[in-house]
């Protein structure tokens, strides 16, 4: 939402940067962002894709589509690594704990154990995924979590 001097607010301009990460996707389903702030100051972005040095699902294709895997299911047969394992792994783990993980998806599961492990204090997430069990897994942790309605 725009303030009148048309400035987004910061969960806009946020997930404006997210948007904007995801471009970099490599993955062939869905193209994922997500950035980690703290204090109003990014202190990583990530997005989904294949690990350093292996061909991207762009390049080889997708093993979960041709084998037919529903999205949400089965991530250990997925070669890449999702947008929010990313910007964990990339981030400062000093500057995680107490920031707020913006995505343009809900997290799974396995996301949803790293950011609890991470020390992020709030998850914004687009309500994008059939896999609800990461974002319960979130909030049964007390971690602050909203629905973000990109208009």
């Amino acid at each position: 939402m725009a303030k009148k001097n048309g400035r987004p607010d910061w969960d806009t301009y946020w997930m404006d940067i997210v948007d904007a990460v995801s471009k970099r996707s490599t993955c062939l389903r869905h193209n994922i962002g997500a950035v980690i702030v703290n204090d109003k100051t990014i202190v990583s972005t990530g997005f989904n894709g294949a690990p350093r040095n292996l061909p991207h699902c762009s390049e080889i294709g997708c093993l979960r589509d041709e084998m037919k895997i529903p999205s949400g299911t089965r991530h250990e047969i997925c070669r890449g690594a999702h947008a929010e394992q990313n910007a964990i792994i990339r981030g400062d783990p000093t500057r995680m704990v107490g920031g707020t993980m913006y995505i343009n998806a809900k997290p799974c599961k396995i996301c949803a154990k790293m950011i609890i492990n991470a020390g992020i204090e709030e998850v914004v997430y687009v309500n994008y995924y059939p896999d609800n069990e990461g974002i319960e897994m979130i909030k049964h942790a007390r971690i602050k979590t909203r629905s973000y309605d990109k208009k």
